[in-house]
């Protein structure tokens, strides 16, 4: 189980170093990498003139390009590796990019801080880097809630699902996930643009996440303060959510908070009356996103535990 062993390394280093800004300033990040890639393809592919057959098929084609551009990335850097440990530690170095479990946490934590304070600007303003919709709709409650939904989505798209893949199949299977991931952030969307073009993006990505966001909601169980009612609310109400697998640690994480979760939000002007996840309980204040938190690093932990005990066994 040398990925896995990879995979805890690429954990610790994020968790100490995140993605210095020096660095991104320098050289960008591997996903900003992508997204050229993906904008390039969208750009000269994605012909508005064409028929939605024309371009789904172009979609489909243009994801499985990057995929597989990723993949043989990942597989080349990873037969270049020396075998044994030094495997091991150069494979988590180079995986280390690929995860944000650091730059989550301090995005998060950046919107509790201001909150707690009472400065509802700074926390819309902070809100606003993690989460699509309107800020300047959002109370105390909606900056909140907003912040913990990104939290529990992002706990798995970011860390469990990337880490999940890497393990199983070491650098080609976090590189193809990374792809998979971006290409569904990129074009995914039911968009006029997008919604032909980005079909099998979208379905790709809901495939990739079926067991790592199921992961995820179970981790929060484990280590949530209320676990009862996070099982409860996480088997009740996780298909209620628009997403087929983001409800999942979502309704986890509300029930480990005793709060409700998604609900009505506006984006770009338009409601969306989407259904409350633990409907019937209190909305969340600042101090929840803090306990949320909580629950974040207690499971990072013990998911590196889980891969190290892998590793050694």
């Amino acid at each position: 189980m040398g990925f896995a062993g990879a995979m805890a390394v690429a954990m610790a280093v994020d968790a100490l170093l995140g993605w210095p800004s020096w660095l991104f300033a320098r050289i960008g990040h591997p996903v900003t990498w992508l997204g050229r890639l993906i904008g390039a393809i969208d750009t000269v592919w994605n012909r508005t003139s064409g028929s939605p057959a024309f371009r789904r098929t172009a979609g489909l084609a243009g994801a499985l390009l990057v995929i597989a551009l990723s993949v043989t990335v990942g597989w080349t850097l990873q037969s270049l590796l020396a075998s044994g440990w030094v495997q091991i530690v150069l494979a988590g170095v180079l995986a280390w990019p690929l995860l944000a479990l650091r730059s989550l946490h301090d995005h998060v934590a950046a919107v509790a801080h201001p909150l707690m304070g009472g400065d509802v600007a700074a926390a819309r303003h902070a809100v606003s880097r993690i989460v699509g919709r309107d800020p300047a709709a959002l109370d105390e409650a909606g900056i909140a809630r907003a912040a913990i939904e990104s939290l529990a989505e992002n706990a798995s798209d970011g860390i469990v699902a990337p880490v999940f893949w890497g393990a199983l199949f070491g650098l080609p299977g976090i590189l193809g996930y990374k792809a998979i991931n971006t290409l569904d952030s990129m074009i995914g969307h039911r968009t006029e643009r997008h919604e032909a073009f980005g079909w099998a993006a979208a379905r790709i990505d809901d495939v990739a996440n079926f067991i790592p966001a199921r992961l995820t909601g179970v981790l929060f169980v484990l280590l949530a303060p209320r676990r009862f009612e996070a099982l409860s609310c996480m088997t009740r109400d996780a298909r209620r959510h628009r997403s087929p697998n983001a409800g999942w640690p979502e309704a986890a994480m509300a029930g480990a908070l005793g709060v409700r979760l998604s609900g009505p939000r506006i984006y770009h002007g338009s409601t969306t009356n989407e259904p409350w996840l633990n409907e019937g309980a209190r909305d969340p204040l600042a101090a929840d996103i803090g306990e949320g938190l909580t629950v974040y690093r207690r499971t990072m932990l013990l998911l590196a535990g889980i891969l190290a005990v892998l590793t050694f066994a």
